[in-house]
């Protein structure tokens, strides 16, 4: 009787740790009739697209190509000295294959590399300039290495291959002033003691037109503001493509041309 109840008992406890362990399983499930849900992929992710990278147009401008330029700040020997800034802009366009690749109004800066003033006795006053950087009405700045070769300052100024404008010569305003000074001397001698007078005069006054000669430097060399000049470029230039793609080609601006002197 002993092993009967004790084999009861077990059984009981079996069967209510089954009734204990499934009641959760069994609040888990739904009422009602069940369907299985159909198994969704989730689909791969595309690579991002590798960025393409920039086209890039290089467009040359040969060596040897001309620019008109017209001169902003005026420049003379008196005055300017070695490494002074000279400041210019185009008054022409520059175009290839029909496009306008540098428009009017497009600047250039540059400087001085020689100044020489005029001598007392002999020598012409000198200059030198080149053409540094050039810088687009955009504002895309680009190194530039070009020089004058031609200019009308509204003078008797010359300029040679180099870029270099000599001013004129002195000798006939000293051939001049020796003349003037000469005859003002014999006219007032004449005036004073007759024609020895005159005579006497006449020496006076020429001494004093050598000494003027002597004590005065010949005309200075300038390029006054307005002066209108032909540049070249040293060496081939390139230009960025995409930083030309303009919307305004540039307006001429009103000129003022130097005065003649």
């Amino acid at each position: 009787m002993k092993s009967i109840h004790a084999v009861a008992r077990r059984f009981s406890l079996v069967f209510a740790a089954g009734i204990s362990c499934s009641t959760p399983l069994l609040a888990q499930q739904p009422e009602g009739p069940q369907t299985s849900a159909p198994l969704t992929v989730a689909p791969a992710s595309k690579p991002a697209p590798a960025p393409r990278a920039a086209s890039y147009e290089k467009i040359l401008i040969p060596a040897g190509t001309r620019l008109g330029v017209v001169l902003e700040n005026g420049i003379s020997t008196r005055s300017a000295k070695v490494g002074d800034s000279v400041y210019l802009r185009t008054s022409f366009p520059l175009t290839q294959n029909n496009r306008i690749v540098i428009p009017v109004g497009s600047y250039l800066r540059g400087e001085l590399l020689e100044s020489k003033r005029p001598g007392r006795v002999k020598g012409k006053g000198e200059l030198r300039l080149k053409l540094n950087t050039l810088i687009l009405p955009n504002g895309y700045t680009v190194d530039l290495n070009a020089a004058p070769r031609s200019a009308d300052s509204g003078g008797n100024e010359t300029m040679d291959s180099e870029g270099k404008v000599t001013g004129p010569g002195g000798k006939g305003k000293d051939v001049a002033t020796v003349a003037e000074t000469t005859v003002a001397g014999a006219g007032i001698g004449a005036i004073a003691d007759g024609a020895k007078g005159a005579g006497i005069g006449a020496g006076i006054g020429g001494v004093a037109g050598l000494a003027a000669v002597l004590l005065t430097r010949g005309p200075e060399a300038q390029l006054p503001r307005g002066s209108s000049l032909d540049i070249v470029l040293e060496h081939e230039l390139a230009l960025d493509g995409s930083q030309i793609q303009f919307t305004d080609v540039g307006q001429a601006q009103p000129i003022t041309p130097p005065v003649v002197r």
